[in-house]
């Protein structure tokens, strides 16, 4: 009587806690990276994310114009300067106060007059217009400097897009390091994918000597840690003459994913009903036959589920490309590496770092929401009998 009826164990109140939980702590990080992209970054460092779409407090320093070039003489010892203080920066938004101090931010409302002392005062109107009288000594040199806090309407630009995907100066981009990715990530998928569904029929539904064995490695195989197998496989690769460069990351990524691939199409082809098979071989229906006709169209879930994984896997890889591709010429530098070396160049550009990021992240949410309702199928087959 515990689950009375109408009423949800806690379990299951905890499970599904627990699910959105998790789907809020991956939801709001990519949310605000999104975001964040398409802000400028003084927008950035001034408010979060969150409240881009409202309207953003911040406070800016100005100067008026130049008094050796704009000051005009009133007569009696007494010169002004006037104008607008927002001339030429292209600015939108309200002035809510100003000060000459940022001791005192926001001491003065618009239209209130700043006695400066001797005899010389400021005044900032709500449009930016402003006035600035003294004498000969007070209104020459330096120009007189402002702090303005202002409220900005809300405001996104495709600019940092741009800038990082078809700026041709900029050698810091991702556009190159994009299509390098695509270049080790479309290869290393397809090759293991193809390899592993022929050996995963074989273990499924080939009766051969030592079948059990090659199933029983291939399990110990999911256990090995990479990073074991790294030096001796770049050595093997430059003693053969492969060196450094695409062929060999495609081979890497391929070795290091085969077990998990034949590891779940086995299972999946395992599963499938028997009497398809036998009534195909009946026929006069070949091993091949069976497979490309088959095997295959019906284990599509198994396939993109494993598709799904290895794109990811290679998609976000660094550790493989830092020893199998990228060299000291910089022409092969993939997305990852890209981003790491913009931390340390680009440390605080954080519009840049967020547009580069979530570039980085798009193409694999694109795959992985294209392809996830075949993932739980493939990933549950031969699990249930």
């Amino acid at each position: 009587m515990d689950a009375i009826a109408g009423r949800k164990p806690a379990v299951v109140w905890a499970l599904n806690i627990s699910v959105v939980a998790l789907v809020a702590l991956w939801l709001f990080p990519t949310l605000g990276l999104l975001v964040s992209s398409f802000r400028t970054g003084d927008q950035i460092t001034a408010s979060g994310w969150w409240s881009s779409f409202l309207p953003a407090e911040q406070t800016i320093q100005l100067r008026v114009a130049d008094p050796d070039e704009a000051r005009v003489d009133l007569g009696n010892g007494r010169f002004m300067v006037e104008g607008n203080i927002f001339e030429g920066e292209n600015f939108e938004g309200e002035l809510r106060s100003w000060a000459t101090s940022s001791r005192d931010l926001g001491a003065f409302q618009p239209g209130d007059v700043n006695d400066l002392g001797d005899g010389e005062t400021l005044t900032v109107q709500a449009d930016g217009s402003y006035v600035w009288e003294g004498n000969d000594d007070q209104i020459s040199g330096r120009a007189q400097r402002v702090f303005l806090d202002v409220t900005t309407p809300p405001d996104f630009t495709l600019d940092n897009y741009s800038f990082v995907l078809f700026d041709e100066d900029n050698s810091e981009g991702m556009a190159k390091a994009f299509m390098n990715t695509l270049t080790v990530v479309i290869p290393a998928t397809i090759i293991p994918i193809l390899i592993a569904a022929f050996a995963a029929y074989a273990l499924a539904w080939m009766d051969f000597p030592g079948r059990a064995l090659l199933i029983a490695i291939i399990v110990g195989l999911l256990v090995v840690p990479l990073q074991l197998a790294l030096i001796p496989l770049l050595s093997l690769h430059n003693a053969i003459g492969i060196g450094k460069g695409y062929l060999g990351t495609w081979l890497a990524h391929t070795g290091f994913g085969l077990p998990l691939a034949i590891y779940l199409l086995r299972n999946y082809m395992v599963g499938l009903p028997r009497d398809i098979i036998e009534n195909a071989k009946v026929d006069g229906a070949t091993d091949f036959q069976i497979f490309t006709k088959i095997i295959l169209p019906l284990s599509f879930p198994a396939l993109a589920s494993f598709a799904i994984f290895q794109f990811l896997w290679t998609w976000n890889d660094l550790l493989v490309a830092l020893v199998f591709l990228i060299d000291a010429t910089g022409e092969t530098t993939v997305m990852t590496k890209q981003i790491v070396e913009l931390l340390g160049t680009r440390g605080g550009d954080w519009e840049i770092l967020a547009t580069s990021a979530f570039v980085s992240i798009a193409v694999p949410l694109a795959v992985f929401f294209a392809m996830q309702k075949y993932l739980v199928r493939g990933l549950l087959a031969g699990s249930v009998k």
